[in-house]
């Protein structure tokens, strides 16, 4: 993939695949006109032109700023969808990178694009939990979250292949079934009929291995025909005529199709054609926003640049507190963290190469970053006063993650350019990274 340069790109293109592989960045001309506009009045307010880091924080709080003022309504605002559009534009490199990563491990880089857009669908989740205010950055703390919609997805995705239809209609639950009716647009009537059935399927249809489960056989057909007969009448499901147990199998195959499509969506492209000649995309149907979004006040502006300084005060902290605590750590640790972050093998890749079992390097990862989480917790009890919550913890072990990735990827990148210096350099590396 080629990496964006320029901010307006960052934040106005997008990802394209052909052939299940990235072919370029397309530009999205709302977007890059609102960002033109956007760096012309900050330009103007400080005269200097500002980096990513303070544009991911302004996208950010118009974001999330307007999430407050319209909360709970349906529509949004414009000015809302349009800092989402900016947001989704920058991370479509780290949703990428997510994807890729997770493909390589399961062999299968023919699923990138639809990785891809399964994670990229969580954005708006992903903008709502997320607190700039408790350190980790928004690429960071977005890498973690689609690493785990996609994991998410792979295990769903397999436990629906490996049961059979009565297997899923056993093991699911009857919110699900009636969320997954609802989705697929059947009628209140239909649900209540369905609900009945597989109610009336899982009270006398009970084995104990249910994910291989054959079909009930003739005789417990019938039985569960007759207990939605009787529950029928007692309930808000009124039937004019006899119900067979053909008729209630087809309804519970159907479930069962309605569940699997619930649970493992088909990904549809927005760039699908919708006429048969060719013309037209499912994209051209979205709405233009663009022309009536509302300017942002330069006092915004001030205010995310007055954040960004603060933060940066407290990266390089944190960067110089876990530059001591790398350097204390014995060699075998340096050199699991040099593998796995500078060279980005996998931990099987490791443990082939350093000739020891997965699980060990598993370990050994966790207790060499457990070494340098408790480092940024002391300081930040002493420093901050920050109580170490669960929540908090988890932040600086996201704060962690973001900085291990750009330290060794900035000394890959030196030592592949000038080995000689790398050392050199290396060590003047706590007083510029902004973690």
């Amino acid at each position: 993939m080629k990496l964006r340069q320029k901010i307006i790109e960052k934040f106005s293109t997008f990802a394209q695949f052909t052939n299940d592989r990235f072919s370029n960045w397309a530009i999205e001309p709302r977007l890059q006109r609102s960002m033109q506009r956007e760096i012309a009045k900050t330009t103007n307010l400080g005269g200097t032109e500002l980096g990513e880091t303070f544009w991911v924080l302004y996208w950010y709080q118009c974001y999330q700023s307007q999430s407050l003022t319209l909360s709970g309504s349906l529509s949004g605002s414009l000015s809302e969808t349009f800092a989402e559009g900016h947001l989704a534009a920058y991370l479509q490199e780290t949703c990428y990178w997510a994807a890729h990563r997770l493909v390589m491990d399961a062999k299968g880089l023919e699923l990138l694009p639809d990785c891809f857009q399964l994670a990229i669908a969580t954005l708006p989740r992903v903008l709502q939990s997320y607190r700039s205010e408790q350190g980790a950055s928004l690429k960071t703390y977005a890498l973690l979250s689609f690493s785990n919609a996609i994991r998410d997805s792979f295990r769903q995705q397999q436990e629906c292949s490996r049961r059979t239809d009565w297997g899923l209609l056993r093991k699911v639950s009857q919110k699900c079934l009636i969320e997954a009716l609802q989705m697929a647009g059947q009628s209140p009537a239909t649900i209540a009929r369905y609900r009945l059935a597989w109610t009336s399927f899982k009270t006398l249809y009970a084995p104990t291995a249910t994910r291989q489960l054959a079909a009930p056989d003739a005789k417990t057909w019938e039985a569960i025909a007759q207990l939605y007969q009787r529950h029928s009448d007692l309930s808000n499901v009124s039937e004019t005529s006899l119900i067979h147990p053909e008729m209630l199998e087809s309804w519970l195959k159907d479930c069962a199709k309605q569940v699997r499509a619930y649970l493992c969506p088909p990904i549809t492209s927005l760039n699908i054609k919708k006429f048969e000649d060719g013309s037209g995309e499912l994209q051209d149907d979205l709405p233009d926003c663009a022309e009536n979004y509302a300017e942002n006040t330069p006092m915004a502006a001030l205010m995310a640049l007055e954040e960004l300084q603060e933060r940066r005060a407290q990266s390089l902290q944190v960067s110089q507190i876990l530059h001591r605590a790398l350097e204390k750590l014995d060699p075998q640790m340096k050199t699991l963290l040099a593998l796995y972050y500078s060279e980005q093998l996998t931990q099987q890749q490791i443990a082939q190469q350093l000739e020891i079992k997965q699980y060990t390097v598993s370990r050994r990862l966790s207790s060499t970053k457990e070494i340098l989480l408790r480092a940024i917790a002391q300081w930040s009890q002493e420093s901050l006063h920050i109580t170490l919550t669960s929540p908090a913890i988890q932040q600086m072990s996201m704060v962690l993650e973001e900085w291990l990735q750009a330290h060794y990827q900035q000394l890959h990148y030196q030592q592949s350019h000038d080995p000689q210096q790398a050392h050199e350099q290396s060590e003047s590396i706590a007083s510029q990274e902004d973690v």
